[in-house]
């Protein structure tokens, strides 16, 4: 067991109110375990509760810990819990679908209609998150990733669960990725693990466009063969919208309107777009999708793809660390995410927390 005094958590109260405070500790319950996170990385989600106070219609009511990227090692086990050993590196799924409802009865969890989601405001009480040094979980949420597996890394399974979710929709309408071109439009972590993920299922060709000269050179080191920033150069898309488009799959990361357009001119006749990257109400060229045929993919969020990622990630098969801009103490907690809000010098930021 490590030696904590006390549980340092990092802890939003409001729009622009983050703070780092202390809990008490928990010692888990029968079924579940008590992880000492190392690290935790730092999501769109966390920056919009932290700069609007919640999103869109989700507001944050009571003081919530943030945090749903998060990988550490178990530092005490529940009664019944089996298969899981003290000391052991674990990434930890966020997503607790009821297993009750329409949706999960029918193999549908991902669209469960009482999801609870560590680091959510969507129902009251708010489901707590992971930015902590010692969180309690359900053992069924830590998959295990083997030693010498960098902890970063390992916490990069959640939004690589994302995207895998994201590619296994794609391919199921337009086809397994091997030997297509694919466009990925939005640099973000989002963008460069998708980018990984067609490079890992044998894409041709990665295209790649952003507005940001630094995330595009992630995106390269992440496997893209052609970086464009569209701001700098408008035309750097021309060879694949001419004719009538020459891209198979686009992976749309962004939800800019500008970036949709892109796609939707580089898509080829029945060309497959994977929306993935949300926002509210978007422009969107529908007379061309339709004249195109195009074929239109929504994804959001991951099932079964959290264990995929886990084993990616552990094998080495995908490495997410070239995207891992910074890394910060929880006690400069402000100041990552202040870093993470400036794409101009950020990909994927992390907390580290005490247990380190």
């Amino acid at each position: 067991m490590t030696n904590h005094s006390e549980n340092c958590v990092v802890c939003l109260h409001g729009q622009d109110d983050l703070r780092l405070e202390t809990r008490a500790i928990e010692a888990p319950g029968p079924g579940e375990v008590r992880v000492a996170v190392l690290a935790g990385g730092i999501c769109g989600s966390d920056l919009h509760y932290w700069l609007d106070g919640g999103i869109g219609t989700i507001r944050v009511r009571e003081p919530i810990i943030l945090g749903h990227e998060a990988a550490g090692r178990i530092d005490a086990l529940g009664k019944g819990v089996t298969g899981l050993k003290v000391g052991q590196l674990v990434a930890m799924n966020p997503s607790q679908p009821c297993g009750a409802c329409a949706f999960c009865q029918v193999g549908l969890t991902i669209h469960c209609t009482a999801m609870r989601f560590n680091g959510s405001a969507m129902y009251l009480p708010h489901q707590q998150g992971m930015f902590r040094d010692l969180v309690v979980i359900g053992a069924g949420q830590c998959f295990v990733l083997p030693e010498g597996t960098n902890p970063g890394a390992a916490a990069c399974a959640e939004p690589l669960a994302v995207c895998l979710h994201a590619a296994n929709r794609g391919e199921a309408v337009g086809g397994n990725l091997s030997g297509k071109t694919v466009l990925v439009t939005g640099a973000g972590p989002i963008g460069a693990l998708c980018v990984a993920i067609a490079r890992q299922r044998g894409a041709a060709k990665i295209i790649v466009t952003d507005i940001q000269d630094g995330t595009l050179a992630i995106a390269r080191l992440m496997g893209a063969d052609h970086a464009i920033n569209t701001a700098k150069d408008p035309d750097g898309l021309a060879p694949w919208t001419s004719g009538k488009g020459g891209v198979d799959l686009v992976f749309e990361c962004s939800a800019a309107a500008p970036a949709i357009g892109d796609a939707v001119a580089c898509l080829r006749p029945r060309g497959t777009l994977v929306q993935v990257g949300v926002a509210g109400p978007t422009l969107m060229p529908l007379n061309v999708m339709v004249g195109k045929e195009i074929l239109f993919v929504g994804s959001q969020r991951f099932d079964v793809e959290f264990a995929e990622a886990v084993a990616l990630i552990g094998s080495g098969a995908i490495d997410p660390t070239p995207m891992i801009t910074a890394t910060y103490p929880a006690d400069k907690a402000l100041a990552a995410f202040e870093a993470a809000r400036d794409r101009a010098i950020s990909v994927k930021v992390q907390l580290s927390f005490a247990s380190v």
